[in-house]
């Protein structure tokens, strides 16, 4: 995390640059279970019957066990949302961010489609669900003379860092924002003079993420589990109001080209959003512990600006048009 920081603190382009070799790390590890998955296809090794036989749990019922998948998997699809805030970094950010960001996730999702059909063909849905290390199975299963033990922890710790990186990169802008927006202390929105990073804000949010890292570290048995179910939980929650802001904002008159999404996708997304923030998704309960401990901070330190706004600088606290802002403080 200490690392991350300093990558984030040195600047943007450092970061993406960062972000480019992990990513393509990641990556292979994803192509190398789909390719070992074809070879033992091939071989005769793979049971593809498998992948549309439903073993539940318990009395869990199919819609209940697909759902509390669906909603696990929410996590595998954390990093999109946060393009967005990269988006005026692009030429043209009306014509280029929604293809490149409707064509990375359909990229994305074929790939992950063909992971866990290939998976689940290989090792049966029991064993893949017994520890921590379900694609070293499938790759064990598909190619057993591989080195598997000394490639894929190798490959999983440079993933498990990326998604840090792309995560406090996106984290502390979006705080600085809302600091300049004088929604969170003016603080946070503080720029380093000569790398023209959000500085502060990076520190903040470094510190949060090491607090949370020691604190479900202690209490909880499964950390990653329980940090990466908070994450989804808590993003859900956020796409439930976007979804919801987008059917709103769309009656706005604008006076320029822009993309326009069909009305059934924000209506179905908000639904779809809502119901996976439900306990019936079978969420462990410390992940809306964690989570309301989180809102709770976001709301002291917006008390604290409103306050602070109301009494001294005697002014309203409110989310601004970005143009009205103003001010030197650009960040790299």
């Amino acid at each position: 995390m200490l690392l991350v920081a300093a990558v984030n603190f040195r600047g943007v382009g450092e970061s993406v640059k960062a972000n480019v070799v992990l990513t393509c790390i990641e990556l292979s590890g994803l192509l190398l279970v789909i390719l070992v998955g074809l070879y033992a296809a091939t071989g005769g090794k793979a049971d593809f019957s498998r992948v549309t036989v439903f073993d539940t749990s318990g009395d869990k019922s199919v819609f209940l066990a697909v759902t509390a998948g669906a909603s696990l998997a929410f996590f595998a699809m954390v990093g999109f949302e946060d393009a967005v805030n990269m988006a005026e970094e692009t030429h043209d950010p009306v014509r280029t961010f929604p293809r490149m960001m409707l064509t990375g996730i359909s990229i994305t999702g074929v790939i992950y489609l063909l992971v866990a059909v290939f998976s689940v063909a290989l090792v049966p849905v029991g064993e893949l669900g017994e520890g921590d290390t379900p694609l070293t199975k499938v790759v064990s299963a598909g190619l057993p003379d591989f080195p598997v033990d000394a490639v894929m922890p190798f490959i999983a710790m440079f993933a498990v860092a990326n998604s840090a990186l792309i995560n406090m990169l996106m984290a502390s802008r979006l705080v600085y924002g809302m600091a300049r927006q004088e929604v969170l202390p003016p603080v946070l929105g503080r720029v380093h003079s000569g790398r023209r990073t959000p500085w502060v804000a990076i520190l903040f949010t470094t510190a949060v993420a090491l607090g949370l890292i020691v604190l479900v570290t202690e209490n909880s048995g499964d950390a990653v589990a329980a940090l990466g179910g908070t994450t989804a939980l808590l993003l859900l929650g956020v796409f439930t109001i976007v979804n919801i802001a987008v059917l709103v904002l769309r009656r706005d008159p604008i006076d320029r080209d822009h993309f326009v999404t069909p009305t059934v996708l924000p209506v179905v997304g908000a639904v779809a959003c809502f119901f996976f923030t439900l306990p019936v998704t079978g969420r462990d309960t410390v992940q809306y512990v964690i989570a309301a401990w989180l809102l709770a901070i976001g709301v002291v330190l917006w008390a604290v600006t409103w306050t602070a706004n109301r009494a001294i600088r005697g002014k309203r606290t409110y989310l601004r048009d970005p143009e009205e802002l103003s001010g030197d403080d650009t960040v790299s």
